[in-house]
């Protein structure tokens, strides 16, 4: 590698070779030639003058690209499609008359890139249905394990590893079903021609507009679409480009989220991401286990969130029929944004793959809080036992002030239940005091609701992506 050149660290880092192979060169040029065969046939069966040897020769020569022809003709003509066309011909002499007949290069681009990013979305797609299904091995394994639950990152009412863990799923779940819509109801453009009016095919069909049509549809067919759009002016409409990886976002916020909470579970050391046998997680500190998987995930992260703002950008900014200040932008933003949320499902996968889970810290941290959280328990049993409500919350109250104060300010244990039974006020002894703290009647209906959540949320989606499923992570450095 010539190490005197930038390398996207995308491509080097963090993507997978899958991911970055659909936005390489050779996908990009080659899907161009399938589109300018798709054309061909298509105006061959409608009855233009286009022979089999025709056809036969472009086949044939689909992957066989001249990229140093046609890079010496955009030198020349500065303009990259008819380098392309010009070094397809050279390949195919019987076919060079009529390739890119009748098309503009937006044909050709815009087809094309509807093309890769239908694959790059069934590509993110596996992924995350394999991350779903490592977040569902995950909550069925600790679907009652207890854990303190956080609210404005504050001790609340306890939960379970597993009810946490669904919730990243649930997260997850809105992404797939905005994606699953998305590819159901992706168009191809077809062949609209210049400014979208196909007057070029008209030309070319001598009037016949049904055989237009035909043309419009027929292209598709070949492409693997079932519509095209009913409109365009020179591009399909950019606010797909907008949806897309409005989407692509959205899985962005929910990989953020988790990432987030691993991050500070792993300063609780309560979770950690996987450490390798020989990780090194400071220069400096030997003893410290950085969760640089989970930090890696949310910087990328931030970084995919932003894609929708230059597609909203270049959406809202395209003047008429169009404007060529979309075209480099886009070069950048949606290889990017595809090849991030490829790297970010990646890294969530593998942080899922085997998560270290440490029960014994997460019982030492509810022990200490959990005399607080029992105090509406406690009062009610008091009250039961004949005591007055107002005058027993005023002692709760006091005793509870006090324990947090001496937690706080001297660091010591939490000694409220102590406090509480040796109040003759509180009518319970310290053995009812601590019947009553059983995590069990705390976590609520917890447990039952992973199990139910999976049944009817999640184990639906793995049986209808059976064959994705099986992936394993690749986290290059």
């Amino acid at each position: 590698m010539d190490q005197t050149t930038y390398v996207n660290p995308l491509v080097e880092r963090f993507a997978t070779p899958q991911m970055v192979e659909v936005f390489s060169p050779q996908k990009k040029f080659s899907t161009w030639r399938r589109v300018w065969l798709a054309l061909a046939e298509a105006q061959s069966e409608l009855g233009l003058d286009i022979t089999p040897e025709q056809l036969e020769e472009m086949r044939q020569n689909l992957d066989n690209i001249d990229f140093e022809t046609a890079k010496a003709r955009e030198r020349e003509i500065r303009h990259d499609v008819m380098a392309h066309v010009y070094a397809f011909g050279l390949q195919c002499p019987k076919a060079k008359p009529i390739i890119h007949l009748g098309a503009t290069s937006e044909f050709l681009n815009g087809n094309t890139d509807l093309l890769l990013m239908r694959e790059a979305l069934m590509l993110v797609r596996g992924l995350l249905v394999n991350v779903l299904e490592r977040i569902m091995k995950f909550a069925e394994k600790h679907s009652d394990l207890p854990t303190l639950g956080l609210t404005h990152f504050q001790p609340a009412q306890p939960v379970t590893v597993g009810k946490r863990a669904v919730l990243w799923a649930q997260d997850l779940l809105f992404d797939l079903d905005g994606m699953e819509r998305l590819l159901a109801e992706m168009k191809c453009r077809g062949a609209k021609g210049t400014t979208g009016t196909q007057a070029s095919y008209l030309h070319l069909f001598d009037g016949d507009h049904d055989k237009v049509k035909r043309l419009d549809r027929l292209v598709a067919q070949k492409l693997g679409f079932s519509r095209t759009f009913p409109v365009t002016g020179q591009t399909y409409p950019r606010k797909v480009d907008t949806h897309v990886v409005t989407v692509l976002a959205g899985i962005g916020e929910s990989a953020h989220k988790f990432a987030t909470d691993m991050r500070l579970l792993q300063g609780f050391k309560e979770v950690e991401e996987p450490f390798g046998e020989k990780q090194t997680g400071s220069s400096a500190m030997a003893y410290k286990r950085n969760p640089m998987r989970c930090e890696r995930l949310c910087s990328l992260a931030r970084h995919l969130m932003l894609a929708p703002v230059h597609a909203s950008f270049t959406s809202a900014t395209q003047w008429f029929e169009r404007t060529l200040d979309d075209s480099a932008i886009r070069r950048i933003y949606i290889p990017e944004a595809f090849m991030t949320c490829d790297a970010v499902l990646n890294l969530y996968l593998n942080v899922m793959e085997n998560p270290e889970v440490y029960p014994e810290m997460m019982a030492k941290r509810l022990e200490a809080e959990l005399p607080f959280m029992a105090t509406e328990t406690i009062l009610m049993e008091c009250v039961k036992r004949g005591g007055d409500r107002q005058k027993l919350h005023a002692v709760i109250r006091d005793h509870a002030m006090s324990s947090a104060r001496r937690v706080k300010e001297e660091g010591k244990d939490n000694d409220l239940i102590e406090r509480l039974a040796s109040d003759p006020e509180v009518p319970l002894g310290r053995g009812e005091i601590e019947s009553l703290l059983d995590l069990r009647k705390f976590v609520g209906r917890a447990p039952e609701q992973v199990a139910e959540f999976i049944k009817a949320q999640i184990r639906p989606v793995m049986e209808k992506y059976t064959e994705l499923l099986g992936e394993k992570s690749d986290v290059h450095v």
